[in-house]
């Protein structure tokens, strides 16, 4: 099973910079896409062979996240099932035979770290979530986390240290999510890996010159870590400032 996450820093204007192309080219069996930044009817995706779930932010232009998947799920959820976390569009669950698909598109801290209380919340929260699915089956967790775990995963680590996405708190809270039964796939199959990143500022030339910051990941019960053929990252896919990360599952 190939599955792929990407946040699409708006789907639309993906799509005008070659999205379709390499959906075609990887045919994914499950595709999830964050920050879609669109609401109901604002794009009509024709993706044969694909069966199409959406969760929109109730604030225009922001957030959001989908999943095409060719399988149909036996179940779908959008949300947390939380008031206070549920009106940005933020997950999507569907539920297979042998395993959760969770697409989680995490809130950013913000520059100046004014959501980062909110975002301890939502993480504590969010991983309770995941350990009740967890109870029940096995889990693949993909999507934005927005945050580099550890310093191997920015380029920068020493300047970046505190700021929004690599916090100790941010980091701390990633680290209690492992360690209650979960695996980074790509980290867990290259653990000494440098100079691999999923995101690149706007700003000129950072990403030509690699100065990037690894936030987009795919993390799997610790059940189905023996299960890993491969973790990717196609960093060399344009259309967003982030690139889309792969698994490849023998599930």
């Amino acid at each position: 099973m190939k599955l792929i996450s990407w946040n699409v820093n708006g789907l639309r204007a993906c799509v005008k910079k070659g999205f379709l192309d390499y959906f075609r080219e990887v045919n994914a069996d499950i595709f999830s896409v964050q920050e879609t930044k669109l609401q109901e009817g604002q794009i009509e995706l024709e993706l044969e062979g694909y069966h199409q779930y959406w969760n929109y932010a109730v604030k225009k232009g922001y957030s959001g996240t989908a999943i095409f998947s060719k399988v149909e799920p036996m179940n779908v959820q959008y949300g947390l099932g939380m008031e206070e976390h549920d009106q940005e569009g933020r997950v999507i669950t569907l539920e297979f035979e042998k395993f959760y698909l969770v697409n989680v598109y995490t809130p950013n801290s913000k520059r100046d770290l004014a959501r980062l209380g909110y975002r301890i919340r939502w993480e504590d929260d969010f991983r309770d979530y995941l350990t009740e699915l967890e109870g029940q089956k096995p889990v693949i967790l993909c999507g934005d986390l927005n945050v580099a775990h550890a310093e191997i995963d920015v380029k920068n680590a020493k300047s970046n240290r505190g700021n929004s996405g690599f916090t100790d708190e941010e980091r701390g809270k990633l680290s209690v999510l492992l360690q209650t039964g979960f695996v980074d796939s790509f980290r867990y199959l290259y653990p000494e890996q440098e100079d691999v990143f999923t995101w690149w500022s706007y700003m000129n030339k950072v990403r030509e010159r690699n100065i990037g910051w690894r936030i987009d990941y795919f993390i799997v019960s610790n059940q189905l870590k023996a299960l890993i053929e491969d973790a990717e990252i196609h960093c060399d896919t344009l259309g967003s400032d982030h690139c889309p990360v792969a698994l490849k599952l023998n599930i």
